[in-house]
């Protein structure tokens, strides 16, 4: 899978079209920072920066860009979400997310959903220069720093039994990362278009496979496995 081993970066000659790409990131200095790396690049050209996941899809539909690259923590809809429709609509954006956070079951689950790739906040020029090459090609990237073999080894069946985590289905993935970030049912539920009483029995199924009865455990459980969001609020 790309981002396992350094490829030569693919760049767009200038009588080329500039490749469009929608930012999707709740922090202004963060959409502003990944717009003025983008078009450093040369070959691309950002058509929007939104703050917000439901106005992410509301643009791509607008306007189709080739690209977009969301933000894992858009607080009103879930990013995976956004994937889901946007493919299910038939459209011909591709979508990456973009996060802070690194642990396998969620990178996997975005590359279920359909997205497109997985990029560190904390990746270089270089890598971000060699991810949107991989997007506009058709590829898939994930950022260097995440264990691809693990994710294939998962993605074929071979998970490691000792770990809980590993129990969990992917809506009870989603549901536990939205817990331990202290987002409330009721919002769990608009974000992943469930019903409160869904979110329900995920959350209590997720607690009976992990053990831990309570929010606070579901917390300390997360900040114990590195998995808590590191976003600055």
């Amino acid at each position: 899978m790309p981002g396992s081993a350094a490829q030569p970066v693919t760049r767009l000659s200038p009588e080329v079209r500039p490749i469009e790409i929608l930012i999707a990131d709740e922090l202004t200095l963060v959409r502003e920072g990944l717009s003025a790396l983008c078009t450093s690049l040369g070959g691309y050209r950002v058509i929007a920066q939104v703050s917000s996941a439901n106005a992410a899809l509301a643009e791509i539909q607008r306007l189709q860009p080739a690209i977009a690259l969301l933000d894992m923590g858009l607080s009103d809809l879930a990013a995976t979400e956004v994937i889901r429709r946007v493919r299910d609509k038939g459209l011909r954006t591709r979508c990456a997310v973009v996060s802070a956070r690194k642990d396998r079951k969620m990178v996997l689950e975005v590359l279920r959903t359909g997205a497109c790739g997985f990029l560190l906040k904390s990746s270089t020029a270089e890598q971000m220069s060699e991810a949107l090459s991989q997007f506009c090609q058709g590829g898939i990237y994930v950022s260097p720093q995440i264990e691809v073999m693990s994710l294939f080894c998962e993605s074929n069946g071979r998970n490691n039994a000792d770990d809980p985590l590993d129990l969990l289905s992917s809506r009870e993935y989603q549901v536990f990362s939205l817990l331990v970030e202290g987002v409330r049912a009721k919002e769990i539920a608009a974000r992943l278009s469930l019903s409160p009483k869904t979110v329900d029995t995920y959350r209590s199924s997720l607690m009976r496979k992990l053990d831990i009865h309570d929010v606070a455990g579901l917390v300390k459980y997360a900040i114990q496995r590195d998995l808590a969001d590191t976003k600055i609020a």
